[in-house]
């Protein structure tokens, strides 16, 4: 049980901890709730809106202090990150944030320091919010699905109008201002089919040297609806399995050769990390366990999870309980527990077990090839994936143990090319091929290339529907 030091005051109090309480954690707090003035097609948090009737959505002064306060007190690190999100958490407006700084400073200890994030659709940003950003160095998440043909089919307003011009607007805001940023992507059955499209839309166009990729994943309940994750179908918006798995080696291909050090995709910093053997991937869909990763809502109910916002995954309430009795609590442990411990045997066995570690528990409803439950849905993705990447990952990791800059994989693999190309070109059909592979020339790198196919256009942006599904496991 944790215990407060009786020398609490109107400050935050001192707090002992057991030696099992997390000493930190990470929450994603959601002023808002799932209000937005946005209708994404695909964005599973609209639906969480339902768990409140008649609520107003808006988070009070009172909940946001002991929010505020509890999350410092839980932190045993002077390092505290405070995360907002939604639905659109700049629906609460300016003088709400200026007033959870104001907080911070109120309840900071001797030498804490802290890291505030928003994460923003970007459309109501302008010149205060920036000036703002700026002021308190926020590092701004900005959502953005690709270029305008793509962003435009799913990221609409509420009346079904397009929204990329906005965000791009609320991008140059942001680049003009100096504030950091980062750029989320939602990789669906669309944009999907477009890697080198999106990644090259991001790097160039949009300007940003930081992106992360998130794969949409949508079960739809017996209902129809995605309040919950239940059920063993997806809507018709859902990545596909081994759609992902090539998008995402598509675009590491790219970057291997051409951006390493300059440009940061998240998926492929935590894969290198696991190629390094450390513990933690920096993600928390790769690590092994999870449970750190928490929500609170508007009222101050807090869950297991951004993505389990429902009732079987509820901690309590933070003006009943306070915050770190509720983190610590057998419940979240074992939450965080089961990701690890509930893995099946095909994946215990697997070759990659140590860098996907199942991939987040909320995707795992499809059958192993033997039948047993469990399985991630996106499991053949992310397999081709982290096998495509082995070789190159491993020379990044020797690059940087021998105290190397890992941007130098990019001159070996090009030298690398280079003598293979030569080789291919004195060599015959029924030679052993130059790249060591063990098979013939004609069944490797000289075999017949099929003839390169038309290029896809880019699709014209339209509103789906939400009634085709697709089965699966």
């Amino acid at each position: 049980m944790l215990t407060a030091n009786s020398r609490s005051t109107t400050h935050a109090i001192e707090l002992v901890y057991p030696d099992d309480t997390p000493k930190a954690f990470h929450l994603l707090a959601k002023p808002t709730g799932a209000a937005c003035n946005l209708d994404c097609a695909y964005c599973f948090f609209l639906d969480k809106a339902l768990l409140y009737p008649n609520s107003k959505f808006r988070m009070s002064d009172t909940v946001l202090e002991q929010y505020l306060k509890q999350l410092i007190e839980s932190h045993q690190t002077d390092r505290v990150t405070v995360a907002w999100q939604g639905g659109e958490p700049t629906l609460m407006g300016l003088d709400f944030y200026r007033r959870a700084m104001a907080l911070e400073e109120k309840y900071r200890r001797p030498g804490m320091t802290f890291l505030n994030t928003l994460q923003t659709n970007g459309t109501l940003l302008n010149e205060e919010w920036c000036e703002f950003f700026k002021e308190h160095n926020f590092l701004i998440g900005l959502s953005i699905d690709g270029p305008r043909e793509l962003h435009d089919i799913y990221r609409l307003d509420k009346g079904g109008r397009p929204t990329f011009d906005k965000v791009i607007r609320g991008l140059r805001l942001l680049q003009q201002h100096g504030i950091e940023y980062n750029l989320l992507t939602t990789i669906n059955r669309v944009n999907a089919d477009y890697p080198l499209e999106v990644y090259r839309f991001l790097r160039d166009e949009a300007g940003t040297d930081w992106m992360q990729f998130i794969p949409v994943v949508e079960r739809i309940n017996p209902n129809g609806r995605t309040l919950y994750q239940k059920g063993n179908t997806v809507s018709e918006r859902s990545v596909l399995p081994e759609q992902f798995g090539l998008f995402l080696s598509t675009i590491f291909d790219e970057w291997v050769r051409n951006d390493v050090g300059r440009v940061y995709v998240q998926t492929f910093e935590a894969a290198i990390r696991h190629w390094m053997g450390l513990s933690s991937s920096g993600m928390c869909v790769f690590n092994e366990t999870c449970g750190q990763g928490l929500a609170i809502e508007h009222n101050g109910d807090l869950y297991a999870c951004d993505h389990f916002v429902e009732p079987d995954y509820l901690l309590g309430n933070i003006r009943d309980e306070h915050m770190i009795e509720l983190v610590a609590s057998e419940q979240q442990l074992k939450f965080g527990a089961d990701k690890r411990d509930t893995l099946p045997q095909y994946c215990l066995e697997c070759d990659v077990r140590f860098a996907c570690h199942g991939e987040c528990p909320k995707n795992r409803f499809i059958d192993t090839p033997a039948g047993e439950p469990g399985l991630n849905y996106l499991c053949a993705g992310f397999k081709h994936f982290f096998q495509h990447i082995d070789r190159p990952a491993k020379l990044i990791v020797d690059v940087m143990r021998r105290g190397r800059p890992a941007a130098e994989v990019m001159q070996i693999l090009a030298a690398e090319e280079t003598i293979l190309k030569a080789a291919l070109a004195h060599a015959n059909r029924n030679d052993p091929c130059p790249c060591g592979s063990g098979r013939k020339v004609k069944q490797c790198h000289g075999r017949a290339k099929p003839p390169a196919a038309p290029h896809k256009p880019l699709p014209q942006p339209q509103r789906r529907s939400n009634v085709v599904l697709e089965i699966v496991g």
